[in-house]
């Protein structure tokens, strides 16, 4: 069965996969036939990737597993191309029709692996029968484009590897910034579009966002946890009033209902999969900053970030669980009824990253090799990417190869493929796009270590963890203002 029933739209679709696999190709500077073909065998293998030398058996790669580990730990990639590339590509739009990106971090956990360094303690968890735990890995902050409705289809557009001088925040803000400057250069958004909208969970300080990114088109929406106490607006001063004005109002504690003003606005929205969905906004509610942690560094008066607080709850959810409250902060002050209605929606669509992330680790391998050097795991993980955008670029091309009990797919929605079963048909369709590599030359393997001699080089041992830590404590910048 046919996935594209518009021969004209299958060709363009066909062109357009074909033209990035070029420009991939072009992308890769040093050991470029043996990265593409290796990408290649990501997408054609049996199954999902259980190993990294198991790809070398498959008929996309033509060369050795020498070749293949000599790529990943050798190869590299001009990655500033590469993302214009990516950003380059049609980006999926929300129902308003503006675009909408989700940030967050996953983990390559490398437990046992002592002589890898930059090694962070990585927030985990189902790993044990606790609830959380801290395990050693390469943490990865990765930016997607979320599509609208029930998919889990995202758009990867970068990931970068936090190391241990990193500050998560800092990273984030440079990251979005440099995502959201692509997507303008390549004519995603113009003059007069509404913002882009950051939507994040309750991880990140939504108010460094919002004040780090207040010169870009964007809008910031984050979860917030049920223990945060907001502020209203301060009251308006009455001229007998003496002493320097208010800058904060009364308190909003989240976990506390006494504290809830009345509601900006309260809608109710019927839904197939939640049931009905009520939520709750007040406008003008910020967050009252403190000199620590993020801004304890600030320079002049902290600033007053007024945003839409939101409160959305649900009769039920697909686990059966009791459902809870979810607490959104948005950074646009006033918002309507309806605008509320689209920023809730839309982030509920972030946790389609989550099945983005399961089929990184779990069928393309993402996190199978174990490898010793970060830049090379910098190295496979951009060819990860540049696979799955393979997927995407050919979701109406391949056909439908579903096992027996698996449900067919509506046939006028081709789109409604999943990526794992887009990837089942690669192989069918990679005879007919561009392969630009050439063919591998005779050559034999070298002698090794002679047998008997043992290792003398000892790979180092590196300690997990950051390394820097911040110049000024809280109580030395009390000291030092004081």
């Amino acid at each position: 069965m046919s996935s594209v029933p518009d021969p004209a739209g299958r060709v363009e679709s066909l062109r357009r996969l074909a033209g990035f696999r070029d420009e991939f190709y072009g992308c890769l500077t040093r050991r470029a036939d043996a990265l593409f073909e290796l990408t290649d065998a990501v997408l054609c293998a049996d199954g999902p990737v259980d190993s990294l030398v198991g790809l070398s058996l498959t008929a996309e790669h033509r060369r050795g597993h020498g070749a293949l580990y000599d790529a990943v730990n050798h190869g590299r990639l001009e990655l500033a191309r590469l993302r214009r590339a990516v950003a380059a590509l049609p980006v999926p739009l929300a129902a308003d029709g503006r675009i909408v990106l989700a940030v967050d971090v996953s983990a390559w956990l490398r437990r046992e692996a002592h002589t890898s360094p930059d090694r962070l303690y990585c927030h985990v968890t189902g790993q044990t029968r606790a609830q959380d735990q801290r395990v050693p890995g390469w943490p990865y902050s990765i930016v997607a484009a979320l599509e609208t409705g029930a998919t889990s289809w995202t758009a990867l557009l970068d990931a970068v590897r936090l190391g241990p001088a990193d500050d998560e925040t800092a990273v984030t803000c440079a990251q979005v910034r440099e995502v959201v400057d692509r997507l303008i250069t390549a004519g995603h958004r113009r003059e007069g579009d509404p913002p882009i909208l950051i939507v994040t969970d309750s991880g990140y300080d939504s108010a460094r966002l919002t004040h780090d990114l207040r010169d870009l088109p964007v809008e910031i929406l984050g979860r917030l946890r049920s223990s945060r106490v907001m502020r209203l607006p301060a009251p308006a001063r009455t001229p007998t009033t003496i002493g320097r004005p208010r800058h904060h109002g009364p308190e909003l504690r989240l976990s506390d209902e006494t504290t809830w003003p009345q509601p900006t606005h309260h809608t109710h929205t019927a839904t197939s999969r939640y049931g009905t969905a009520q939520t709750r906004t007040w406008n003008r509610v910020h967050p009252r900053l403190t000199r620590r942690a993020a801004w304890i560094s600030h320079t002049g008066p902290l600033p007053i970030l007024e945003g839409t607080l939101l409160r959305l709850t649900v009769d039920r959810v697909p686990s059966g669980q009791n459902p809870k409250p979810i607490w959104l902060w948005c950074s646009t002050p006033d918002l309507t009824a309806a605008q509320a209605d689209l920023l809730w929606q839309a982030y509920l669509r972030r946790f389609d990253l989550e099945h983005t992330f399961r089929l990184l680790k779990q069928t393309l391998g993402w996190t199978r090799p174990r490898l010793r050097d970060p830049n090379a795991a910098d190295t496979w993980t951009w060819l990860i990417l540049a696979a799955h955008t393979q997927l995407r670029l050919a979701r109406g091309l391949t056909d439908d190869l579903r096992r027996p009990w698996e449900r067919p797919a509506d046939p006028t929605r081709p789109e409604r493929l999943t990526p794992a079963r887009v990837r089942r048909g690669f192989r069918n369709l990679q005879p007919k796009t561009s392969h630009p590599t050439q063919a591998p030359k005779p050559t034999r393997p070298g002698p090794g270590r002679p047998p008997g001699s043992p290792n003398r080089h000892r790979a180092p041992r590196h300690d997990v963890g950051k390394t820097i830590h911040r110049a000024r404590t809280q109580a030395n910048q009390q000291r030092h203002e004081g």
